[in-house]
């Protein structure tokens, strides 16, 4: 990955994320979504010994930037050096699984892990799926309709061609929570009377032509993309399941932390930390990030993180 490629999938608050995960040698800790491996990167640096997970087939291609990090143990670097300089950086050991976190208990069980430390969730899609215009995420690059994170199962070209107009409507108002969700529907079942809709652009001008005139300040097919998104991955089932698995995985005081990107997310996780029998909340209200951090990762801007811990019974 190129230096400009790296700077692109910042990892989001990081500061944070360590801050709450309190990782340390020895302490076993999953990133749920390693997506670049920002994040996890990270927690390799401060000593934690890091399962990576994602569904997305080209994550796998980013493990190969955690350099040497994955090359052995902690336990096997931990020797001081001969010269009696400064003792090396203490660097966890790694693994990968690919899947998706809703499914993290039986994908740790695979990795040889009964409990961990910690559990970091990065929601959302990112940056480098946004950049890539053939995978359909993004309404500003033209590409086939697709929004899959994992190529498994109905794209979003499938959902926008096929289903009933109730149900586009539905699901643009459940998922993107957009006020014109009816409108938006209508045009897309017309405009595909005439011809499927088989891209991004194309989507993206459908939705355009069905929105009231007058000034915007974001783009008028942003909510239908995200809601698309969310439907086609499952994103909301998943989470849940996720927060539960987590709940389960982490040992007495273990830390679960989840960033979240739109309100839909936050408030799942929101009442999921208030309402579990085994998690405590730490954080009474989401965290921001600095405007220092959103200056040089403009991701960062919409981003909440919210953190608990295992309770001790």
């Amino acid at each position: 990955m190129t230096a400009a490629t790296e700077r692109a999938h910042e990892p989001v608050m990081v500061a944070a994320c360590l801050r709450y995960l309190r990782p340390r040698p020895g302490a076993w800790i999953i990133d749920g979504t390693f997506g670049a491996g920002g994040h996890t990167r990270a927690l390799l640096d401060a000593g934690a010994d890091v399962l990576g997970i994602d569904q997305d087939p080209q994550a796998l291609s980013y493990t190969g930037t955690l350099d040497d990090r994955t090359s052995a143990p902690i336990a096997s670097r931990a020797t001081p050096p001969a010269d009696g300089g400064a003792p090396p950086v203490l660097r966890g050991s790694f693994r990968f699984a690919a899947g998706n976190f809703r499914d993290m208990e039986r994908l740790a069980t695979g990795a040889g892990l009964s409990s961990v430390a910690g559990v970091l969730l990065d929601l959302g899609v990112s940056s480098m799926q946004l950049d890539e215009g053939e995978r359909g995420f993004a309404f500003r690059h033209d590409g086939p309709l697709d929004m899959r994170m994992d190529p498994s199962g109905p794209s979003a070209a499938d959902v926008v061609n096929e289903a009933p107009m109730e149900e586009l409507a539905a699901l643009l108002w459940r998922y993107g929570e957009e006020r014109h969700s009816r409108r938006i529907a209508r045009r897309i079942v017309e405009a595909r009377e005439q011809a499927p809709i088989r891209t991004t652009a194309r989507l993206a001008e459908v939705v355009a032509s069905a929105y009231p005139g007058g000034p915007r300040r974001t783009h008028p097919a942003r909510r239908t993309f995200q809601a698309l998104r969310i439907h086609v991955n499952d994103e909301l089932g998943a989470l849940q399941e996720g927060l539960e698995a987590a709940a389960r995985l982490l040992e007495p005081g273990g830390r679960l932390v989840v960033i979240s990107y739109h309100s839909l997310e936050d408030r799942i996780v929101k009442r999921f930390l208030a309402d579990s029998p085994r998690m405590l909340p730490l954080t009474k209200k989401p965290l921001e990030a600095d405007e220092a951090e959103v200056r040089a990762n403009p991701r960062a801007r919409a981003a909440k993180l919210r953190a608990g811990e295992r309770s001790p019974a």
